[in-house]
């Protein structure tokens, strides 16, 4: 490899084998005739397995009569590694002695090793080998499969036992800390549902369960068009867009904040407002506090509201779109949501608590992305 461990520098080249060589057993399970999910038994599935970290999250049981009974081939074990060979190819887990007993289906290969290093093993499977096979196997489709056979011919490049091991707890590391913080980010995510669900009334009522200190008027459910001025994005001067500027260019999208490209010295909506994105992904809104120019299918809501709380009660309303084809919203449509207004004090005061929430959980995924693009680097 370009890069190693200095130790290993002038230790020779690595060796080619076949995984088949290197493990006791390579098997499957297969589906449970019980489809309920439950009882006593962890059973692994594709999706319960991240693509990042290879941590395993538990949703679905079988009962210990299929586990000790027809599905007694695939019973787990410690240390076993979990390779995807079903749709999703190449991702990968350890199984670890807290999980069992557990058991998996046929999407998964199980891969029980002979000799070498386990967290070596998978962090090879995860990087190269099922990426190499499908360049080397184009007509694999769009829903691929692996055969048990093909996974034992999956060629591994193997150093130095000393050298698995230690680029193998250099990877686990890395995993540890991804799933940490993808730990915080799922934690920081689900606060936020709970305070939405809280913080602003149930239908029909006039005050949320909770409330800031010295809040206790009831709310008023208005029309978001009787409080606002809405306008639709038009058209816009490609001409005169730049890469930098004073003054964003807003699309109808949700990458990259929906920047488009800037005006220099132009643009149509002043701040602060809201836009909303008006098809595709519809009704997602932002806060904006630059003075802006939105383009076709992205409307925008121009209020005396605070828009950091107009931005969480917007998203925080049932998206009402036409049906037809692809999902639309409209600005007479959006004049129609019926918003839960509380006094401008609390309105402030909600919406700097979730700016702050949501700017921690940008945060975690800011560090979760550089993570995962670090580990990507090291594999290469």
């Amino acid at each position: 490899p370009k890069r190693r461990f200095k130790e290993f520098i002038n230790t020779g080249t690595w060796e080619q084998r076949k995984l088949k060589e290197l493990t006791e057993v390579i098997t499957k399970g297969t589906t449970p005739k019980d489809k309920s999910g439950k009882g006593s038994i962890n059973f692994v599935k594709v999706e319960n397995i991240n693509k990042s970290s290879g941590e395993i999250d538990i949703k679905s049981k079988i009962t210990e009569n299929e586990h000790e009974g027809y599905l007694k081939r695939s019973q787990l074990k410690d240390g076993d590694i979990l390779f995807s060979i079903a749709g999703t190819l190449g991702r990968t887990a350890i199984v670890k002695k807290e999980l069992l007993p557990a058991n998996t289906n046929q999407a998964l290969a199980i891969i029980r090793l002979d000799e070498g290093d386990k967290n070596y093993i998978t962090t090879f499977l995860n990087g190269r080998a099922a990426e190499d096979f499908i360049k080397k196997n184009p007509t694999v489709g769009a829903q691929p499969n692996l055969s048990l056979e093909q996974v034992g011919n999956l060629l591994i490049e193997i150093p130095s036992l000393e050298e698995q091991t230690k680029i193998g707890s250099f990877f686990k590391q890395l995993d540890d800390t991804i799933a940490l913080h993808q730990r915080k980010l799922d934690k920081a995510k689900e606060l936020k549902s709970a305070y939405l669900s809280e913080m602003f009334p149930a239908e029909g009522e006039r005050k949320p369960k909770r409330r800031f200190a010295g809040f206790t008027d009831d709310w008023e459910q208005r029309k978001l068009g009787e409080e606002s001025i809405i306008v639709a994005g038009g058209d816009v001067d490609k001409t005169k867009v730049l890469k930098s500027g004073k003054y964003p260019v807003l699309a109808n999208a949700l990458t990259n904040d929906g920047i488009f490209g800037y005006y220099e010295d132009d643009y149509r909506i002043e701040a602060p407002a809201v836009t909303v994105t008006g098809r595709g992904d519809v009704g997602y809104a932002k806060a904006r506090k630059t003075n802006f120019t939105p383009v076709v299918r992205l409307l925008a809501v121009k209020s005396e509201h605070d828009v950091d709380f107009l931005e969480v009660a917007i998203n925080n309303h049932k998206t009402i779109v036409e049906s037809t084809g692809v999902p639309q919203l409209t600005a007479p449509q959006l004049s129609n949501y019926n918003i839960y207004f509380p006094s401008f004090e609390e309105e402030r005061k909600i919406g700097a608590f979730f700016k702050h929430l949501d700017d921690t959980i940008v945060l975690h995924q800011h560090k979760l992305e550089k993570l995962q693009n670090i580990k990507q680097a090291y594999l290469n």
